[in-house]
């Protein structure tokens, strides 16, 4: 399979499988990647995702350009791609926590999935670029959309307008990613990052990523006041109340997702 998914003790971890390629994802791939999503958004027992790359020299270096259909960059943008590349990178309908783990360049579509997750956690070597203007194409799936929303203005049209790769140190203070670490460390730190993810509230988190990916284009006042749905399902949940009391007892809470 193209891609290697599985699932354990609350955890999604959804890896790349075609490192031969730098795990460029061609047809067959965005279509299994659709149905993973879709299956993982319908499990409520899954809390968090970790999407990564197979090896160590790539997270994903974008769409298969040899083995793709040969469509032109008009047919492929007017085809369109609701959740982006990857079916990540643009998908609103995902409430649970995707963290990136960055094994390696991210590149074009890439690097779009990783704008798509929430946590980006990246081994030293690895680098982010958006290249598709030096082959006469453009980042369609969520590049010229979602980076300049993330990063300051200048820095984004930097990357975009030269094609140029990023250091992970150098993504990480522009922002994009949240830790970057030794490649033999990077497992150890995805796991931190769980960690505390798990140790939330799960309804509470969806609540959070709803609100904060669906109300983006509001005013402070007019989001906080979005009825959304997982946001009334935590107010009147039982681990709303299981929360407040093991504060005062002084324990770990138990969260039961209800």
């Amino acid at each position: 399979m193209p891609v290697h998914f599985e699932t354990r003790d609350g955890v999604a971890r959804v890896t790349l499988d075609r490192p031969q390629v730098l795990n460029a994802i061609d047809a067959a791939t965005e279509l299994e990647l659709e149905r993973i999503w879709s299956a993982i958004e319908q499990d409520r027992a899954v809390r968090a995702v970790v999407l990564t790359g197979a090896g160590e020299r790539a997270f994903c270096t974008g769409a298969d350009m040899k083995g793709g259909s040969g469509k032109s960059g008009l047919d492929y943008w007017a085809h369109g791609r609701p959740n982006g590349f990857g079916g990540i990178a643009l998908r609103q309908s995902l409430d649970i926590p995707v963290i990136a783990r960055v094994n390696g360049h991210a590149a074009g579509g890439g690097f779009e999935m990783v704008l798509g997750c929430d946590l980006v956690v990246a081994a030293d070597h690895a680098t982010f670029s958006l290249p598709e203007a030096r082959v006469g194409r453009l980042p369609l799936d969520g590049g010229m959309t979602l980076l300049q929303r993330q990063i300051p203005f200048r820095a984004a049209m930097g990357i975009l307008l030269t094609g140029r790769r990023v250091a992970a140190l150098e993504a990480f203070e522009l922002g994009l990613v949240n830790e970057v670490v030794a490649r033999d460390a990077l497992d150890a730190a995805v796991d931190r990052w769980l960690a505390d993810i798990l140790a939330c509230a799960p309804l509470s988190l969806r609540a959070i990523k709803q609100v904060a990916r669906r109300t983006a284009h509001l005013d402070a006042a007019e989001a906080r006041d979005a009825k959304l749905p997982a946001l009334i399902e935590a107010l009147v949940s039982e681990d709303s109340q299981e929360g407040v009391r093991a504060f005062v007892e002084k324990r770990k809470p138990v969260w039961k997702g209800r």
